[in-house]
């Protein structure tokens, strides 16, 4: 039997709800606005479509009268059920970060290389971050952007850029880079909508680096930078 609108409205409002409930651990006695309101710090769907989700929620309440399924008072639009199961998926199934944005080739350097080799390296590659490893342990992530500020004021300080690129190593300038938190690590289950609101609430963040376990001791499965935020969104707005 075909379900009716009423029927696959309340099945992705009730996906919603549950899914909510059980990824942040709210409350069973939490109203579904009071879910929503809360989830918009945690959730970048959530937040993006927040007065959507707090109008299905009094929707909800329009169809059901009293609670009874049974009974219902309305049939929400085409366009509406169709808006409400896009997002029941995305944030019940959000797509993978490492699989559709983070599956690139990552290359990794150690403390000893210097800063002349490594900005060779970059500029052959075209690869802005360089994971660095003292051994099989992370100690940084060398970043273009941090490189040429600190390059910068060396040069202020009438310093010769080119013996110091040449004598100096990358973990004796990765320290330089600041405590900023410019960087973080995620595991392989990190998902779009997750690394949407790390960044979103981390304006300094630059770089999530994934590894298996989101350990500084896990070699690095792949990279997401904060230049990949237009693509996510757009993958976001079509999944």
């Amino acid at each position: 039997m075909k379900k009716t609108n009423a029927d696959r409205f309340i099945n992705a409002y009730n996906q919603i709800d549950y899914s909510l409930r059980t990824i942040y651990d709210f409350k069973r006695s939490m109203s579904f606005s009071d879910v929503i309101r809360r989830s918009v710090v945690l959730n970048s769907v959530v937040r993006k479509y927040e007065e959507d989700l707090i109008d299905y929620g009094r929707l909800r309440n329009a169809i059901i009268h009293n609670g009874n399924r049974k009974y219902v008072i309305a049939e929400p639009h085409d366009d509406v059920v169709i808006k409400i199961e896009k997002l029941a998926e995305l944030i019940s199934e959000p797509p993978s970060a490492l699989d559709r944005v983070g599956n690139r080739e990552v290359i990794t350097i150690n403390r000893d290389m210097s800063i002349a080799k490594a900005m060779e390296l970059m500029a052959r590659t075209g690869y802005a971050n360089l994971p660095t490893y003292d051994g099989e342990k992370l100690i940084g992530i060398l970043n273009g952007r941090k490189l040429i500020n600190i390059l910068g004021n060396k040069l202020s300080e009438n310093i010769n850029l080119q013996e110091f690129i040449d004598n100096t190593n990358v973990g004796m300038i990765i320290q330089d880079m600041g405590d900023d938190y410019y960087f973080m690590l995620a595991d392989e289950e990190l998902t779009i909508d997750s690394a949407m609101n790390y960044f979103e609430n981390n304006r300094k963040l630059l770089i999530i680096l994934i590894t298996k376990n989101g350990k500084d001791s896990s070699r690095p499965l792949g990279i997401i930078s904060s230049a990949d935020i237009i693509d996510m969104k757009k993958i976001l707005d079509v999944y």
